[in-house]
């Protein structure tokens, strides 16, 4: 195969020629589907300098909108093109600017298989995305692994969540944070990593969404996502796949206690405060928000340390002018679009943009009693009017107050009860203007907020650090002149955003087991991801560690 990078298509070129008939984004992308491939294959033949019956085939790898100049929008691809083994190298060596290379199919691999033997399953302490790719795996491959949600199925749980937005009833362990899915099921479902995939792992998570139902597109898009509508089916079909393969996926089922033997390794943990489940192997893939989790590790000695994080608001502002900002005239065509956008403040504290939801909501997404915590969400169509996203400051241990392993939870329980009370039990939220003024909005302006949960007027300086607010009003002020009306009078801040990431990492050695084997700390909680793909590539990572050292009961296993 010949990789060629930066292939570009003018799509403002097509949308002008198009204008009277591309009325929205469905017309639009009924027309462009028709057109890609014939459009591609006419800039492969002209790159390459070959003939259009010489291409085999050709696949699209990446494909993004780069619309730094409005009036010229583009997709940028990158593709796969097959032309025969002696072809391709005569192609290359023809062409003097280099913009192609002979590219290998990177295919996901297992490493060899260990020897060691399992006198019982593997077990699996949560079902987020960490866990259940790692238990999926781990099916496959004919372990049988026993899965320990504290939480219930997601058919449930999406139950339980929406009577909490509409009632105010929180279920501790059924809620935004916990439950099969982890806290990504309720968010945009973003599957984009900033991690180079060098190993497959990436694709291989990729590929597994779309084998359960996921969108065929998020194997090329260079920002993927689902939805949390899409995402909840697809998390039940990955459960079902793993109990057909022979696991088993229990819930409300908390691990509460761990017993070792004399050598110090592993040998069972405990269910709900009563049933010990004996096994050589767990695999801690718990949420960043699983604090009593967090403590039970702390008593037994796992090795721990304090991480930074950040904390701050969601701020709304209208999708359309980002879209309009964005796009320019092909606004109206072209999918919800997103930003990322950071500042450094004179402080020296970081502002930036985080889990940016286009056409979403902002919701309630407390886990624990009179503690308010804010997230972000969207559906599959991203169709809702406002954009949103996290701004947050970064947040260091010196400025938890403490030396404790767990100071980092205890900061966040501090603001996220200081939320609670600013809102009445509701989500706070407060006018841009306002903030500015340090005082409590009455009123909305032109923009209504789009929210999972009531809310209710305050001041977030009464429920935030002061070098956060501060950092705050400097940031969001600045990056108006990147984003004109980012910092409109009337933007909506909602408070507090507290669960970015795991205040703690659980360490672990160079076969990802903790100090106490048999223990392997995984995913976002265990602190070594930031967002479902990581956090699924991060599982994955501790089924090859598993692999590598104990037998299964499969000979050989395939994953190409």
């Amino acid at each position: 195969m010949i990789r060629i990078p930066q292939v570009k298509v003018n799509i403002s070129e097509i949308y002008q020629k198009n204008i009277d008939t591309c009325k929205d984004r469905t017309s639009w992308e009924r027309l462009y589907q028709k057109e890609e491939a014939l459009l591609l294959r006419k800039k492969i033949c002209k790159l390459l300098r070959c003939k259009p019956g010489e291409i085999q085939d050709f696949c699209i790898v990446k494909r993004s909108i780069d619309a730094r100049k409005k009036k010229e929008i583009f997709y940028t691809y990158s593709v796969d093109v097959a032309l025969g083994t002696e072809k391709e190298k005569r192609i290359c060596s023809k062409i003097k600017n280099k913009v192609c290379q002979i590219k290998k199919k990177l295919v996901y691999q297992v490493p060899m298989q260990g020897q060691a033997l399992l006198s019982n399953p593997p077990v699996i302490v949560g079902f987020g995305p960490a866990g259940m790719f790692c238990a999926l795996m781990l099916a496959k491959a004919g372990y049988c692994p026993l899965v320990l949600e504290q939480g219930k199925k997601v058919e449930d749980r999406v139950k339980d969540v929406e009577n909490f937005w509409k009632t105010g009833k929180l279920e501790p362990w059924s809620n935004v944070q916990f439950g099969e899915g982890g806290a990504g099921t309720f968010s945009d479902g973003k599957l984009n990593c900033s991690v180079k995939d060098t190993t497959g792992r990436i694709r291989k998570v990729l590929e597994l969404f779309v084998e359960h139902g996921a969108p065929a597109e998020i194997l090329y898009q260079q920002k993927p996502h689902i939805g949390t509508d899409a995402l909840c089916k697809i998390v039940k079909n990955i459960r079902t796949h793993i109990e057909e393969l022979g696991g088993i996926v229990t819930f409300e089922s908390k691990v509460t206690d761990l017993k070792y033997n004399a050598a110090g390794a592993l040998q069972a943990v405990q269910v709900n405060g009563q049933d010990w489940i004996s096994t050589q192997v767990a695999v801690f893939a718990i949420g960043h928000s699983a604090r009593d989790t967090f403590a039970c590790m702390q008593a037994h000695g796992l090795q721990m340390e304090q991480k930074p994080f950040a904390v701050g608001v969601r701020v709304e502002h209208p999708q359309k002018k980002i879209n309009q900002h964005q796009y320019g005239d092909m606004a109206k065509v072209l999918p919800p679009a997103d930003y990322k956008v950071t500042y450094h403040t004179q402080k020296d504290r970081s502002v930036f943009s985080f889990c940016m939801c286009p056409g979403g909501f902002v919701v309630n997404a407390s886990s624990e009693a009179g503690g308010m915590v804010v997230n972000g969400m969207s559906n599959h169509d991203r169709g809702e009017e406002n954009a949103n996203s996290a701004m947050v400051v970064n947040v260091l241990p010196e400025d938890f107050g403490s030396e404790d392993v767990l100071a980092g939870v205890a900061f966040q329980r501090k603001w996220e009860a200081l939320a609670y009370q600013e809102g009445k039990g509701k989500i706070p939220v407060q006018l841009w203007k306002d903030f500015k003024e340090k005082k409590q909005s009455t009123r909305y302006g032109d923009l209504q907020p789009v929210h999972r949960g009531e809310n209710e007027f305050g001041n977030l300086w009464n429920c935030l650090p002061t070098f956060v607010s501060e950092a705050l009003l400097e940031g969001i002020a600045a990056l108006d002149g990147k984003i004109p009306g980012f910092a409109d009078p009337d933007v909506i801040l909602s408070g507090v955003e507290t669960r970015t990431s795991s205040p703690v990492r659980i360490l672990r050695d160079e076969t990802l087991q903790s100090n106490k084997a048999g223990i392997y700390p995984c995913g976002e909680g265990a602190g070594y991801a930031g967002g479902i793909t990581s956090a699924a590539v991060d599982g994955i990572k501790i089924f090859e560690a598993i692999y590598s050292k104990y037998q299964s009961k499969k000979e050989k296993v395939e994953y190409e």
